[in-house]
Protein backbone atom coordinates (compact mmCIF):
# COMPACT_ATOMS: atom_id res chain seq x y z
CA UNK A 1 0.00 0.00 0.00
CA UNK A 2 1.42 3.19 -0.78
CA UNK A 3 0.19 6.77 -0.22
CA UNK A 4 -0.09 9.49 -2.40
CA UNK A 5 2.24 10.94 -3.43
CA UNK A 6 1.15 14.63 -3.06
CA UNK A 7 -0.01 16.65 -0.09
CA UNK A 8 -2.92 17.87 -1.93
CA UNK A 9 -4.53 14.48 -1.66
CA UNK A 10 -4.91 15.03 1.96
CA UNK A 11 -8.12 16.64 3.36
CA UNK A 12 -7.05 19.39 5.62
CA UNK A 13 -9.22 18.67 8.32
CA UNK A 14 -7.32 14.80 8.58
CA UNK A 15 -3.99 15.74 8.41
CA UNK A 16 -3.21 13.40 11.38
CA UNK A 17 -3.09 9.94 10.22
CA UNK A 18 -3.34 7.74 7.15
CA UNK A 19 -4.67 4.11 7.87
CA UNK A 20 -6.41 3.91 11.21
CA UNK A 21 -8.16 1.01 12.65
CA UNK A 22 -10.05 2.13 15.98
CA UNK A 23 -13.34 0.33 18.72
CA UNK A 24 -12.16 -2.93 16.72
CA UNK A 25 -11.87 -6.22 19.51
CA UNK A 26 -9.79 -8.85 18.62
CA UNK A 27 -8.36 -7.04 15.23
CA UNK A 28 -5.32 -8.70 13.74
CA UNK A 29 -3.53 -6.97 11.52
CA UNK A 30 -0.75 -9.32 9.58
CA UNK A 31 0.88 -10.38 6.04
CA UNK A 32 4.02 -9.81 4.13
CA UNK A 33 3.34 -6.41 2.39
CA UNK A 34 4.62 -2.97 3.33
CA UNK A 35 2.89 0.00 4.41
CA UNK A 36 5.00 2.98 2.30
CA UNK A 37 3.71 6.41 3.65
CA UNK A 38 5.93 8.01 0.83
CA UNK A 39 7.05 10.34 3.22
CA UNK A 40 10.32 12.62 1.53
CA UNK A 41 7.49 15.16 0.40
CA UNK A 42 6.27 15.45 3.87
CA UNK A 43 10.30 15.74 5.11
CA UNK A 44 11.19 17.90 2.91
CA UNK A 45 8.61 20.61 3.89
CA UNK A 46 9.19 19.65 7.66
CA UNK A 47 9.97 22.89 9.98
CA UNK A 48 12.62 20.91 11.14
CA UNK A 49 14.76 20.29 8.09
CA UNK A 50 14.12 23.32 6.84
CA UNK A 51 13.52 26.07 9.76
CA UNK A 52 12.23 29.05 7.57
CA UNK A 53 8.56 27.01 7.10
CA UNK A 54 6.33 26.76 9.47
CA UNK A 55 5.23 23.69 11.81
CA UNK A 56 2.37 21.54 10.59
CA UNK A 57 0.69 18.06 11.03
CA UNK A 58 1.47 15.33 9.19
CA UNK A 59 -0.04 11.88 8.70
CA UNK A 60 0.94 9.02 10.81
CA UNK A 61 0.92 5.92 8.81
CA UNK A 62 -0.84 3.24 10.79
CA UNK A 63 -2.84 4.58 14.15
CA UNK A 64 -4.27 1.45 16.20
CA UNK A 65 -7.02 2.94 18.48
CA UNK A 66 -8.78 2.21 21.30
CA UNK A 67 -8.31 -1.86 20.49
CA UNK A 68 -8.40 -4.72 23.05
CA UNK A 69 -6.96 -8.15 22.17
CA UNK A 70 -5.23 -6.66 19.25
CA UNK A 71 -2.53 -8.46 17.07
CA UNK A 72 -0.10 -6.65 14.66
CA UNK A 73 2.38 -9.13 12.87
CA UNK A 74 4.93 -9.71 10.58
CA UNK A 75 4.01 -6.19 8.75
CA UNK A 76 6.51 -3.40 7.03
CA UNK A 77 6.36 0.10 7.27
CA UNK A 78 8.68 2.21 5.42
CA UNK A 79 9.39 5.94 5.36
CA UNK A 80 6.31 7.20 6.80
CA UNK A 81 5.38 10.88 6.66
CA UNK A 82 5.33 11.23 10.61
CA UNK A 83 4.96 8.28 13.40
CA UNK A 84 5.25 5.30 11.66
CA UNK A 85 3.07 3.47 13.92
CA UNK A 86 1.01 4.75 17.18
CA UNK A 87 -0.97 2.43 19.59
CA UNK A 88 -2.96 4.42 21.48
CA UNK A 89 -5.83 3.68 24.34
CA UNK A 90 -5.49 -0.13 23.48
CA UNK A 91 -5.30 -3.15 26.14
CA UNK A 92 -3.78 -6.67 25.60
CA UNK A 93 -1.35 -5.53 22.79
CA UNK A 94 0.89 -8.08 20.70
CA UNK A 95 3.00 -6.44 18.14
CA UNK A 96 5.80 -9.09 16.63
CA UNK A 97 7.78 -9.06 13.98
CA UNK A 98 7.77 -5.85 12.54
CA UNK A 99 10.13 -4.26 10.38
CA UNK A 100 10.39 0.02 10.01
CA UNK A 101 12.51 1.24 7.52
CA UNK A 102 13.49 5.42 6.87
CA UNK A 103 16.54 7.52 6.55
CA UNK A 104 18.10 8.56 9.65
CA UNK A 105 17.27 12.09 8.99
CA UNK A 106 13.64 11.73 8.51
CA UNK A 107 11.85 14.31 11.05
CA UNK A 108 9.66 13.10 13.71
CA UNK A 109 9.21 9.70 12.61
CA UNK A 110 9.16 7.53 15.52
CA UNK A 111 9.02 3.78 14.25
CA UNK A 112 6.41 2.17 17.35
CA UNK A 113 5.04 4.96 19.46
CA UNK A 114 2.60 3.38 22.26
CA UNK A 115 0.03 5.50 24.94
CA UNK A 116 -2.28 5.01 27.46
CA UNK A 117 -1.83 1.72 26.45
CA UNK A 118 -1.96 -1.70 29.00
CA UNK A 119 -0.98 -5.20 28.69
CA UNK A 120 1.47 -5.23 25.61
CA UNK A 121 4.38 -7.06 24.32
CA UNK A 122 6.64 -5.75 21.55
CA UNK A 123 9.23 -8.73 19.85
CA UNK A 124 11.29 -9.53 17.29
CA UNK A 125 11.00 -5.56 15.62
CA UNK A 126 13.82 -4.26 13.54
CA UNK A 127 13.49 -0.72 13.59
CA UNK A 128 15.69 2.25 11.38
CA UNK A 129 14.02 5.68 11.36
CA UNK A 130 14.55 9.26 11.81
CA UNK A 131 13.69 9.39 15.24
CA UNK A 132 12.73 7.65 18.30
CA UNK A 133 12.53 3.63 17.37
CA UNK A 134 10.19 2.90 20.32
CA UNK A 135 8.72 6.11 22.05
CA UNK A 136 6.84 5.38 25.54
CA UNK A 137 4.06 7.80 26.86
CA UNK A 138 1.95 8.59 29.38
CA UNK A 139 -0.23 5.84 30.39
CA UNK A 140 1.62 2.84 29.22
CA UNK A 141 1.55 0.51 32.32
CA UNK A 142 2.86 -3.60 31.70
CA UNK A 143 4.94 -3.67 28.86
CA UNK A 144 7.31 -5.95 27.77
CA UNK A 145 9.98 -5.34 24.57
CA UNK A 146 12.39 -8.17 23.80
CA UNK A 147 14.96 -8.68 21.23
CA UNK A 148 14.30 -5.05 19.53
CA UNK A 149 16.86 -3.79 16.65
CA UNK A 150 17.45 -0.01 16.67
CA UNK A 151 19.66 2.12 14.48
CA UNK A 152 19.45 4.69 12.79
CA UNK A 153 17.29 6.26 15.33
CA UNK A 154 17.01 8.13 18.71
CA UNK A 155 17.21 4.92 20.78
CA UNK A 156 14.23 3.89 22.95
CA UNK A 157 12.45 6.19 24.97
CA UNK A 158 10.18 6.47 27.94
CA UNK A 159 8.80 10.02 27.43
CA UNK A 160 8.84 13.18 26.96
CA UNK A 161 6.56 13.05 30.30
CA UNK A 162 4.56 16.07 31.72
CA UNK A 163 5.13 18.31 28.79
CA UNK A 164 2.27 21.75 29.29
CA UNK A 165 2.44 20.82 33.11
CA UNK A 166 0.58 17.42 32.74
CA UNK A 167 0.46 14.84 34.37
CA UNK A 168 2.34 11.27 33.62
CA UNK A 169 1.79 8.14 34.44
CA UNK A 170 4.40 5.48 33.52
CA UNK A 171 4.83 1.97 35.09
CA UNK A 172 6.20 -1.82 35.09
CA UNK A 173 8.15 -1.25 31.80
CA UNK A 174 10.38 -4.16 31.01
CA UNK A 175 13.07 -3.59 27.75
CA UNK A 176 14.71 -6.89 27.85
CA UNK A 177 17.14 -8.00 25.07
CA UNK A 178 18.11 -4.81 22.66
CA UNK A 179 21.03 -4.26 20.45
CA UNK A 180 21.33 -0.17 19.27
CA UNK A 181 23.58 0.73 16.76
CA UNK A 182 24.83 4.51 15.22
CA UNK A 183 21.75 5.96 17.54
CA UNK A 184 21.73 9.56 18.81
CA UNK A 185 20.32 8.26 22.30
CA UNK A 186 20.34 4.56 23.38
CA UNK A 187 17.89 4.18 26.71
CA UNK A 188 16.38 7.50 27.76
CA UNK A 189 13.82 8.62 29.96
CA UNK A 190 12.93 12.09 29.51
CA UNK A 191 10.25 14.91 30.82
CA UNK A 192 9.38 18.43 31.27
CA UNK A 193 9.82 20.60 34.11
CA UNK A 194 6.02 21.70 35.41
CA UNK A 195 5.02 18.10 35.02
CA UNK A 196 3.77 15.87 37.89
CA UNK A 197 2.86 12.44 38.31
CA UNK A 198 5.73 9.50 38.01
CA UNK A 199 7.53 6.93 35.99
CA UNK A 200 8.47 3.91 37.96
CA UNK A 201 9.25 0.02 38.20
CA UNK A 202 11.31 0.31 34.73
CA UNK A 203 13.84 -2.16 33.99
CA UNK A 204 16.39 -1.70 30.63
CA UNK A 205 18.28 -5.38 31.07
CA UNK A 206 21.02 -7.32 28.58
CA UNK A 207 21.27 -4.55 25.85
CA UNK A 208 24.29 -3.92 23.35
CA UNK A 209 25.22 -0.45 22.37
CA UNK A 210 27.76 0.35 19.12
CA UNK A 211 28.50 3.79 18.59
CA UNK A 212 25.61 5.06 20.60
CA UNK A 213 25.52 8.62 21.75
CA UNK A 214 24.01 9.03 25.28
CA UNK A 215 24.14 5.31 25.66
CA UNK A 216 21.83 5.73 29.23
CA UNK A 217 20.18 8.75 29.87
CA UNK A 218 17.59 9.97 32.03
CA UNK A 219 16.96 14.04 31.58
CA UNK A 220 14.29 15.54 33.93
CA UNK A 221 14.79 19.05 32.33
CA UNK A 222 14.18 17.93 29.00
CA UNK A 223 13.44 21.31 26.34
CA UNK A 224 12.92 21.06 22.82
CA UNK A 225 11.29 24.10 20.55
CA UNK A 226 8.20 23.61 18.81
CA UNK A 227 9.31 25.98 16.45
CA UNK A 228 12.41 25.72 15.77
CA UNK A 229 13.50 28.22 14.17
CA UNK A 230 12.93 30.51 17.51
CA UNK A 231 14.05 28.24 19.94
CA UNK A 232 12.84 29.20 23.28
CA UNK A 233 15.34 28.21 26.92
CA UNK A 234 12.94 26.29 29.44
CA UNK A 235 12.11 28.37 32.31
CA UNK A 236 12.94 26.75 35.90
CA UNK A 237 9.62 25.21 37.85
CA UNK A 238 9.85 23.21 41.09
CA UNK A 239 7.31 20.45 40.15
CA UNK A 240 8.50 17.51 38.02
CA UNK A 241 7.59 13.85 37.18
CA UNK A 242 8.94 11.53 39.36
CA UNK A 243 11.16 8.67 38.30
CA UNK A 244 11.58 6.08 40.37
CA UNK A 245 12.83 1.68 40.92
CA UNK A 246 14.38 2.54 37.46
CA UNK A 247 17.42 -0.50 36.57
CA UNK A 248 19.89 -0.57 34.11
CA UNK A 249 21.34 -3.77 33.54
CA UNK A 250 23.81 -5.42 32.06
CA UNK A 251 24.16 -2.45 29.41
CA UNK A 252 27.36 -3.04 27.24
CA UNK A 253 29.31 -1.61 24.27
CA UNK A 254 30.37 1.90 22.99
CA UNK A 255 29.80 5.39 23.16
CA UNK A 256 30.21 7.40 20.49
CA UNK A 257 30.29 10.57 22.84
CA UNK A 258 32.73 10.50 26.11
CA UNK A 259 29.46 10.70 28.59
CA UNK A 260 28.27 7.56 28.49
CA UNK A 261 25.92 7.50 31.38
CA UNK A 262 23.63 11.14 31.95
CA UNK A 263 21.65 10.82 35.18
CA UNK A 264 20.65 14.63 35.19
CA UNK A 265 17.29 15.01 37.37
CA UNK A 266 15.06 17.66 38.85
CA UNK A 267 16.23 19.66 42.11
CA UNK A 268 13.09 19.54 43.34
CA UNK A 269 11.80 16.00 42.64
CA UNK A 270 15.09 14.03 42.68
CA UNK A 271 15.16 10.76 40.92
CA UNK A 272 15.42 7.87 43.46
CA UNK A 273 16.41 4.01 43.97
CA UNK A 274 17.84 4.10 40.59
CA UNK A 275 20.43 0.86 40.06
CA UNK A 276 22.76 0.53 38.02
CA UNK A 277 24.38 -3.24 37.39
CA UNK A 278 26.84 -4.78 35.05
CA UNK A 279 27.22 -1.53 32.80
CA UNK A 280 30.24 -1.86 30.89
CA UNK A 281 30.38 1.35 28.42
CA UNK A 282 34.26 2.48 26.59
CA UNK A 283 34.21 5.49 24.69
CA UNK A 284 34.92 5.51 21.07
CA UNK A 285 35.37 8.96 19.64
CA UNK A 286 36.99 10.14 16.54
CA UNK A 287 40.29 10.57 17.99
CA UNK A 288 40.05 7.31 19.09
CA UNK A 289 38.78 5.59 16.15
CA UNK A 290 40.46 2.30 17.20
CA UNK A 291 41.47 2.73 20.46
CA UNK A 292 38.46 2.57 23.08
CA UNK A 293 39.11 5.67 25.79
CA UNK A 294 37.41 6.48 29.08
CA UNK A 295 34.15 7.69 29.25
CA UNK A 296 32.29 9.16 32.15
CA UNK A 297 29.06 9.98 33.78
CA UNK A 298 27.22 13.30 34.82
CA UNK A 299 25.00 12.51 38.00
CA UNK A 300 22.49 15.62 38.78
CA UNK A 301 19.72 15.04 42.07
CA UNK A 302 20.38 10.96 41.80
CA UNK A 303 19.65 8.62 44.88
CA UNK A 304 21.73 5.80 43.41
CA UNK A 305 20.58 2.02 44.67
CA UNK A 306 23.74 0.22 45.45
CA UNK A 307 25.07 -0.18 42.14
CA UNK A 308 26.45 -4.04 41.12
CA UNK A 309 29.59 -5.00 40.79
CA UNK A 310 31.49 -3.95 37.50
CA UNK A 311 29.68 -0.55 36.59
CA UNK A 312 32.26 1.67 33.96
CA UNK A 313 32.50 4.32 34.02
CA UNK A 314 32.12 4.75 37.45
CA UNK A 315 29.10 6.59 38.64
CA UNK A 316 28.36 9.55 41.44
Amino acid sequence: MVAPASRSAWPKENMRWWIMFRDVDRLTVTGDGTIDGNGEMWWKTSCRVDKKLKCTDAPMALLLSKCNNLTVENIQLLNSQQIHMSVEDCQDVLLKGITITAPGDSPNNDGIHIARTKDIQVLDCDIKTGDDCMSIETGTENLYASRISCGPGHGISIGSLGDDNSEAQVSNITVYKAHLSGTTNGVRMKSWQGGKGYAKDITFEDITMEDVHNPIIIDQNYCTSADPANPKPCKKQTSAVEFSNIQFKNIRGTSATEEAIKLDCSDTVPCHDILLQDVELTFRGHKHKHKHASATSVCNNVKLTESGSNVVPKTC
